[in-house]
């Protein structure tokens, strides 16, 4: 992430208004409960579908896959665009569970702040550790969000020191509970002195809003009972000694993160988050190009895509590459120069999102995330442009942990599942390589959930039933070098040796000493983990 030039002219008034973030988390904090709170706040929703509800309740908006609204849990990325107050908010929700890790760390590339929800009882959690560590590398503004405080919860201050030592952050408490499980009423509001109170009766009403002048405003009296108000003004004024006061540009910095606690799934502490993201958090910022960096109040358009995702839709068997516009006013029906082929497209049908709803987006601005329906000719890290020839940088591919051979349950569909494979791993899903001798693929994942997940979309996808089975190999490492000594190395080491879809040559390991053993005889020749998607 670059900052933005604090002297330079103020963006035009369409794109400053762009709030675009993520919400990351450990599985099971609430993530998707929140988000289809924003969207009933935008007003984008009526009613919010509770992920644990029964039947048409059940139906999350930002879950659109048949297995993720089986299971309860996000396996991909989804976006989703709505008005809040003065504000045009992009949100993209990422999947908590730890084997979809991959696809949350291509979604950091394409947004300006993240949300991070932690469960008021747990705390933070080792998933949490990793997303936040992931936005520190790209230093990502952080606002934080404590779920189920209407349960049985931690200590404020132990759960804000827990946050301080492990992610080694400073926090600033923006609102602070009053009780917690049964007892729990609400929050001040730290920021606003407001007492903000809970109802629970009814998960979709806002919480009431009473303004206050202070903590010792006898109208406090009124609604919060004696035992609970006391301990209320005793560790606030505890909390303003020791915690720091909240600074707007540590925020950015990625330096302190202010944190809001509430209910989500009773739509409570919801909306002050919101006014959060919208007065505090960070307008469209510069994106990194291997020639330049590329300025959001630049007038020519650019973006890059950093997701895939095909049949979201069942009924149009499509793909959609999701663009985050870096640069530039997009109006439908633009041709822009898709970099890699050299060639324009005109994007006729770009559409919004709301989850797996879309309408078509007459136009776009810079920070904003749109949706391109295609036939495979955009995959992950592609860049459009109105002419120049740029390239971002940053937007990362991972060498998978779990490595096995795919077969068709019907030999004759054999060249179906080569489309459906090459279909998953343009869209990010899954790693494939081909080896160098034998026939067949072999498919990479993060984590063993992935293979779950991928044999149930081709089945559903395909109407191919399919079965993997364990291989040899433990992970893969892409080569790179000069070009004869990795042709050399390549040459002698066959039985070892696969290209991955974009034919990169991938040197397949089944024991720790494989890759010392290249390390030690081959000097020239470079085993890495990770690669760049420049295309």
């Amino acid at each position: 992430m670059l900052d933005r030039d604090h002297n330079a002219p103020a963006l035009p008034p369409e794109i400053a208004r762009r709030r675009t973030f993520a919400i990351i988390s450990h599985p099971d904090a609430g993530k998707t409960t929140l988000t289809e709170k924003f969207l009933l706040y935008g007003g984008a929703i009526q009613m919010a579908g509770q992920v644990r509800a029964k039947g048409e309740a059940r139906r999350t908006r930002s879950d659109f896959m048949k297995m993720e609204q089986d299971r309860g849990i996000s396996v991909s990325a989804s976006a989703m665009s709505f008005e809040f107050r003065d504000y045009w908010f992009n949100l993209v929700d990422t999947p908590g569970h730890s084997d979809f890790s991959e696809d949350t760390y291509r979604t950091l590339t394409a947004v300006d702040a993240a949300i991070m929800v932690i469960d008021g009882a747990k705390g933070v959690e080792s998933q949490t550790r990793k997303l936040f560590e992931v936005c520190r590398l790209r230093d990502l503004p952080i606002l934080t969000f404590c779920n189920k405080m209407d349960r049985e919860s931690r200590d404020t201050f132990e759960i804000i020191d827990e946050i301080q030592e492990n992610l080694a952050i400073d926090v600033c408490p923006a609102s602070w509970p009053i009780g917690v499980g049964r007892e729990f009423l609400g929050c001040y509001d730290l920021l606003n002195d407001r007492l903000e109170l809970m109802s629970r009766a009814d998960r979709n009403v806002k919480a009431d809003s009473i303004s206050i002048s202070g903590l010792d405003d006898p109208e406090l009296e009124k609604h919060v009972p004696g035992p609970l108000l006391d301990k209320l003004r005793e560790e606030v004024e505890m909390a303003r000694e020791l915690l720091p006061a909240f600074d707007r540009q540590a925020f950015l910095d990625g330096t302190l993160t202010p944190i809001w606690f509430g209910s989500a799934i009773n739509s409570f502490g919801v909306q002050e988050l919101m006014d959060g993201i919208g007065s505090f958090g960070p307008e469209p910022q510069p994106r990194p190009a291997v020639s330049r960096q590329i300025s959001p109040d630049e007038t020519k358009v650019s973006g890059f895509v950093f997701k895939v995702q095909a049949n979201m839709d069942p009924k149009h068997r499509d793909r959609v590459a999701f663009l985050r516009l870096c640069a530039g006013h997009f109006k439908r029906g633009m041709k822009l120069k898709h970099v890699r082929s050299g060639k324009p497209m005109a994007v006729s049908n770009p559409v919004l999102f709301l989850a797996s709803d879309r309408e078509l987006a007459e136009e776009a601005w810079a920070g904003d995330i749109i949706g391109i329906p295609n036939h495979g000719q955009l995959r992950i890290g592609d860049a459009l442009t109105e002419g120049e020839d740029l390239r971002f940088t940053g937007i990362p591919s991972f060498a998978p942990e779990l490595l096995q051979s795919v077969r068709a349950g019907d030999p004759m569909k054999a060249k179906h599942l080569d489309k459906a494979l090459t279909q998953f791993a343009e869209e990010g899903a899954a790693k494939l390589f081909k080896p160098m001798i034998g026939a067949g693929w072999i498919v990479g994942v993060v984590g063993a959930l992935q293979f779950e997940v991928l044999a149930s979309r081709i089945e559903l996808e395909y109407g191919l039933p399919v079965r993997f089975e364990p291989t040899q190999f433990t992970s893969a490492r892409w080569v790179t070098g000069p070009k004869d000594k990795v042709d050399a190395f390549a040459a002698s080491n066959k039985g070892h040796m696969a290209a991955d879809s974009d034919g990169a040559p991938v040197y397949m390991t089944r024991l720790q000493w494989d890759i010392d053993r290249v390390e030690r005889d081959y000097p020239d020749i470079k085993l890495s983990a990770t690669k760049e998607m420049l295309v």
